[in-house]
């Protein structure tokens, strides 16, 4: 009687299936490497928005405690400030000159970087540098002195200082905000890698020329990427602060036409120390920035082409 052999590895158990750590577990690991964020919310974010929301509501100025006031400041906002109605006309001007001449400017150095063959990532970094330099007060004061009354715009071109200017001074602002195009120069040259090269070819051989391309081609493939920076931007816009500030000394002038919203909240707060009405600003600037960013969401629908859903 013969007997087969049975090979060592079959008579090895089978490895058992590794256990899967339970949900709970799972969880808390997630809330533990989340914890410094969510903290940082809480802290950082959360309750001082519900401290200046109390606050908006009441007649505080730094020094004593806060004494409830109701609607009284935001009843003064609108019916009994002019130069709070100054800094809102102010600073819709300023959105409505430096977000589309920036994005304007962004869009048409991206596309002029896209067709070079040499040097694009030194042009790229070279144009990226005002963005993160142009916040500083430091460039802002540099700005101040060459608008001013003997600086280079007044030399080259005998115009005088604009920052002296009411009629000027805020259009020196919005430059400064227009020179920082580097970020959504990057945004829009990404996009502009992402169109595919047979769409200029399909649109050259039915005989498009390069204007009827940018408008047929470029603008609607780049709707997404034009969207998000308009957004972006416009939201940036609505919060600018250093550049009026220093350029008008910390004043709003000539005339308060600089005095943009952040910077008459500002005075609000720390110069007039009325803290209350400074905070019912700042909520009402949040309020009108979400209001914003909601109506470009909704009119985005007629013009923003998204390629994988093949409709606008």
């Amino acid at each position: 009687m013969t007997t087969t052999a049975i090979p060592a590895e079959a008579k090895r158990a089978p490895a058992p299936a590794p256990k899967r750590r339970p949900k709970r577990e799972r969880e808390g690991a997630a809330w533990v490497f989340l914890s410094p964020w969510v903290l940082g919310a809480i802290v950082l974010t959360l309750l001082p928005m519900a401290v200046s929301l109390y606050l908006s509501f009441t007649d505080y100025d730094l020094f004593n405690p806060p004494k409830w006031v109701g609607l009284r400041n935001y009843v003064q906002m609108f019916t009994e400030d002019p130069r709070y109605w100054r800094s809102v006309v102010t600073t819709v001007t300023y959105v409505v000159i430096a977000v589309p001449l920036q994005l304007a400017l962004a869009l048409v150095v991206a596309l002029a970087l896209k067709g070079m063959k040499r040097g694009k990532a030194f042009y790229r970094s070279a144009f990226y540098a005002p963005s993160l330099l142009g916040a500083s007060m430091s460039i802002a004061l540099v700005w101040r002195a060459v608008f001013n009354d003997g600086g280079t715009v007044d030399n080259l071109f005998g115009t005088g200082g604009w920052v002296n200017k009411p009629g000027w001074a805020l259009l020196s602002v919005a430059l400064l905000t227009v020179w920082q195009f580097g970020a959504p120069m990057v945004i829009f040259l990404a996009g502009l890698q992402q169109i595919p090269a047979e769409l200029y070819e399909a649109a050259a051989v039915d005989g498009a020329g390069k204007w009827r391309q940018f408008l047929s081609v470029t603008v609607p493939m780049l709707s997404p990427v034009l969207f998000f920076n308009l957004v972006l931007q416009t939201i940036q816009a609505f919060q600018v602060f250093t550049p009026a500030f220093a350029v008008s000394a910390g004043k709003g002038g000539p005339a308060d036409s600089t005095l943009v919203y952040t910077m008459y909240l500002y005075d609000r707060g720390f110069v007039a120390s009325h803290m209350g009405y400074a905070s019912a600003m700042a909520w009402v600037l949040l309020l009108v920035i979400g209001v914003v960013t909601a109506v470009l969401f909704r009119t985005s629908r007629s013009w923003v082409f998204y390629a994988s859903e093949g409709d606008r």
